[in-house]
């Protein structure tokens, strides 16, 4: 699946502070240090793409300032950046907006534009559904005419669309995306849409397991977004063992934003588990908007090298007691000699007679 790219905004050099001095040597000094900051600046990448980038960009075109501040007209307000569409109404309204397109290269670009559902992968990615595969907010999306554009050299294009939000759309966050595709290469634009209604934050950790020993422990888990809104999660680890509290972790922020309904299965380096204890980890998860779960897991502890070599130890402590024991066992049993090779009796003579049995009647003798 294709990973959304944002576009980097490059670095722009700033000249040093220069201090008063007098005209002339101020003249002088700004001359002096323009030069030096231009040759220390980086060199201006080439006009073109690199072998790995497409050749052009897709990002929303530039919005205005928000109505209502100063007395300017609002054609006269300043546009602003945006690395992402944010765009929010009812169930039943249409919403428009601009992807602005630019072609860095010589040669004219024919790229094809479409609506894609977000979803986040295993490990907690953010990734968008194939062209066949949107059945969500990414089917909303809609460029009418303008769905394939042909951008000529050295030229930026934008290009209107539309979301149109069905009736029956449930309130909360629609992730999608805007993805621009030529020749097998994709560029997405992430558009955060919301439907108005309440707004729900709730979510579940499941599955609580540790692996590994020493520092190499990682306790694995599983969020689940109940709720209908995304989510920024924070993670904190407390460990209780049968000898008092184990060093755990405190809260941070994970890296990761979890979407409506969405399942990520992650790991939480532990590098204070214990070597010899048996203990109990709860992991809490916290997000904006009240959401809060834990989970929990058990784990045993055991130097496994120190304790196998002390097994073996043992077994072969028990396996020579053993063997001594049947050895001095065996030297004190005497064999018994065959009958003839008694003392005071001749080869091939009869045993001892058996002394009579007396029958008991009863009487005295």
């Amino acid at each position: 699946m294709p990973v959304l790219h944002i576009p980097h905004v490059p670095h722009v050099p700033q000249l040093p502070h220069v201090p008063r001095v007098p005209h002339a040597r101020r003249r002088a000094g700004l001359v002096l240090l323009a030069a030096a900051a231009l040759y220390a600046a980086p060199a201006p990448p080439a006009y073109g793409a690199p072998a790995d980038e497409p050749g052009w960009t897709a990002e929303p075109a530039a919005g205005q300032a928000v109505p209502g501040v100063g007395d300017r007209p609002f054609s006269a307000r300043p546009f602003f950046a945006r690395p992402f569409f944010y765009m929010a109404g009812t169930a039943g309204t249409v919403l428009e907006d601009r992807l602005a397109l630019a072609n860095t290269t010589d040669q004219e670009h024919t790229v094809t534009l479409r609506g894609a559902d977000a979803y986040n992968t295993a490990d907690g990615a953010f990734a968008v559904r194939p062209a066949a595969g949107s059945t969500g907010a990414g089917a909303w999306i809609g460029f009418g005419a303008g769905a394939t554009v042909r951008i000529p050299p050295h030229t930026r294009a934008v290009v209107p669309f539309t979301v149109t939000v069905p009736p029956s759309s449930p309130p909360g966050d629609h992730p999608a995306a805007v993805v621009a595709t030529e020749a097998g290469r994709e560029v997405g634009v992430r558009v955060h849409l919301r439907v108005g209604g309440p707004a729900v934050a709730a979510l579940t950790v499941e599955d609580v397991a540790v692996r590994g020993r020493g520092a190499a422990a990682v306790v694995a888990y599983t969020l689940v977004n109940r709720g209908n809104v995304a989510l920024a999660p924070e993670l904190s680890l407390r460990a209780e063992g049968r000898f008092g509290e184990v060093p755990g972790r405190g809260a941070r922020a994970l890296p990761v934003e979890l979407l409506p309904g969405q399942r990520v299965e992650l790991t939480e380096p532990w590098p204070g588990a214990p070597v010899l204890d048996q203990v109990r980890v709860t992991v809490t998860v916290t997000a904006p908007g009240g959401a809060r779960a834990q989970g929990s897991a058990s784990a045993w502890f055991l130097p496994w090298r120190a304790a196998g070599w002390t097994g073996l130890g043992l077994l072969a402590l028990a396996g020579t007691t053993l063997a001594a024991l049947f050895l001095v066992r065996g030297r004190r049993t005497r064999r018994e000699p065959p009958a003839g090779e008694r003392p005071g009796e001749t080869p091939g003579s009869p045993g001892p007679t058996p002394a009579p049995e007396h029958e008991l009647t009863g009487a005295s003798r």
